[in-house]
């Protein structure tokens, strides 16, 4: 009962506070020209998250040096909630899947802060999100993109994709890889879950843990390399994390 009072309540402050400053964030839009719309949202979004982990008790421990160089970020994929921690840590945009453009609240501050929203079964989608990947890159800060194209709950990630791979080649850019994992596996937002029965059970604990690691960025012409590299340093550091946890218990 505890527990759900706490999801609950936690819920209740962060659909306030997101719909409070995203109606006035909304209204002074119209006031700003493009360009000043993109810093204000990106300032809103950094704003948002230090509140987001304030409130929801998520505790995140880093590991390695965080990149101070731009680049493609790829990272193995748990929950709604990977993009949010790497983005409290970087500055950085991330590539979503179009469904989270209509999500109530969610949906309008990812549109208004940078997030890259493309169909990945649509070719021009596609393309158009590769473009304004190059144009993000461009302006100094990183992308961030989950090759497994999924979220899942498996001791190691699935098989990755290899957009993102080909795409750093391509505009020979660095690949950062980073690996994120949970202390407790149904933080993970997999399968059949909906949004929020796992917001409740989730975030009903005191405190969430995170474990993050960011792994020097690597430079190559060779897809099939970045991609076989950084898959592995990503799975070797997953099972380090869960002995690390299994060894506190």
């Amino acid at each position: 009962m505890f527990s759900f009072l706490l999801g609950f309540i936690r819920f209740l402050l962060f659909a306030i506070y997101v719909s409070f400053f995203s109606v006035i964030f909304f209204f002074l839009s119209f006031f700003w020209r493009k360009e000043t719309n993109f810093k204000k949202g990106v300032l809103l979004r950094d704003f948002l998250i230090r509140i987001t982990n304030f409130i929801l008790g998520i505790r995140i421990i880093v590991y390695g040096k965080k990149p101070v160089t731009q680049g493609l970020i790829v990272a193995n994929h748990r929950s709604y909630l990977d993009p949010i921690a790497i983005v409290s840590q970087v500055h950085a945009f991330t590539v979503g899947k179009k469904e989270v453009e209509s999500w109530p609240l969610i949906g309008y501050v990812c549109k208004v802060s940078g997030v890259l929203f493309v169909d990945r079964k649509c070719e021009k989608s596609r393309q158009n999100t590769a473009e304004n990947i190059r144009e993000v890159l461009g302006k100094g800060y990183s992308i961030i993109n989950f090759p497994e194209g999924t979220t899942d709950i498996l001791p190691t990630t699935v098989n990755f994709n290899y957009g993102s791979f080909v795409m750093a080649t391509k505009i020979k850019s660095a690949l950062i890889p980073v690996a994120i994992d949970y202390k407790v596996k149904t933080d993970a937002f997999v399968g059949n879950d909906t949004f929020i029965p796992h917001f409740l059970k989730c975030f009903g604990k005191p405190t969430t843990e995170i474990k993050m690691t960011f792994f020097p960025p690597i430079y190559s012409e060779d897809p099939t390399f970045l991609l076989n590299t950084s898959k592995k340093m990503i799975d070797d550091e997953l099972i380090r994390y869960r002995k690390d946890w299994d060894a506190e218990k």
